[in-house]
């Protein structure tokens, strides 16, 4: 019976068979270079004839002062991100629900979504023209309609992790809403029906039925994203920011590659690089935990 199952299984498994080698062959082998970190690493010398020296690299990264900077800066912009990027989809999701016009509803829905099938190759081009100090569409809005001076949103350390974090919100959250759009579907329309016999009205349903009916998606996305806390978003911030911008706006992903390409450091590169994969795969699986704790979900 056992060989007749594993016959009848076989095609499966070979259907498997080159997502596997393709997984060994583009994730798992390069992770043989994290002996890099370990190293003095010499390109001609490759891997085999480089000097050992242990932690010696990790040392050396937490003792460059701007490491921390660069921590911090990692947290904070991915934090910002995690709540904005909750809020927004969760409050458009709610008003795109309350739309009884059904072409007006599916056409905001698609102009909201446009953005998330861009990449930040082509949006960063866009938003630095649009945010340029001289001849940028919202500074000539200000200004014509404020009087406010010139803002240099990508080169003002104060403006730039916020324009970071805007700029990321509009680019997701018309796609983030299509998972909360398919939580509302789930709330048995009966209970409004009974909310509006006892008199609520939409604000009070939307406290009552339908925040709580959402609840269980909302726990569940928020615990989900405590695993990318360390990735505040390379592609977006790698084709915006500049020199000017490194104390605020530098992050972990964008450190390790100056410190690689520009500075050809590559074994201190390695360690932060390797340091941020450990803490991340904590984190996730800190997140799967306790979303399997809290809202009973599971990968397998």
């Amino acid at each position: 019976m056992s060989n007749r199952k594993w016959r009848l299984e076989l095609p499966l498994h070979l259907m498997i068979l080159p997502g596997l080698l393709f997984v060994l062959i583009f994730c798992y082998a390069p992770m043989a270079g994290l002996a890099i970190a370990f190293q003095d690493f010499v390109p001609t010398k490759g891997l085999f004839g480089s000097e050992w020296v242990g932690l010696e690299h990790f040392r050396y990264m937490y003792g460059m002062p701007q490491t921390r900077q660069v921590i911090f800066n990692t947290i904070f912009i991915s934090s910002m991100k995690i709540v904005a990027g909750l809020v927004v989809p969760i409050a458009t999701a709610i008003l795109l629900n309350e739309l009884r016009k059904q072409f007006f509803k599916r056409t905001i829905q698609t102009i909201i979504y446009l953005p998330h099938f861009l990449s930040w190759v082509l949006l960063s081009g866009i938003l630095i023209d649009i945010l340029s100090p001289s001849s940028g569409i919202l500074n000539g809005a200000l200004h014509f309609l404020f009087g406010v001076k010139p803002i240099f949103f990508l080169g003002d350390q104060a403006w730039f992790p916020h324009v970071m974090v805007v700029t990321d919100v509009w680019k997701e959250f018309g796609f983030g809403t299509i998972v909360y759009l398919a939580a509302l579907t789930s709330i048995n329309p009966m209970l409004y029906e009974a909310a509006v016999i006892d008199g609520a009205n939409r604000w009070k349903q939307t406290i009552h039925i339908t925040l709580p009916g959402m609840f269980p998606i909302i726990v569940l996305m928020m615990t989900l994203s405590i695993g990318n806390v360390l990735n505040a978003g390379f592609d977006q911030i790698f084709n915006m920011y500049s020199a000017s911008v490194y104390e605020t706006g530098d992050i972990l992903d964008t450190y390790v590659y100056r410190l690689a390409f520009v500075n050809a450091q590559l074994s201190v590169s390695t360690a932060v690089g390797l340091f941020k994969s450990v803490i991340s795969f904590i984190l996730i699986s800190l997140s799967y935990l306790i979303a399997y704790r809290v809202a009973n979900y599971r990968i397998f």
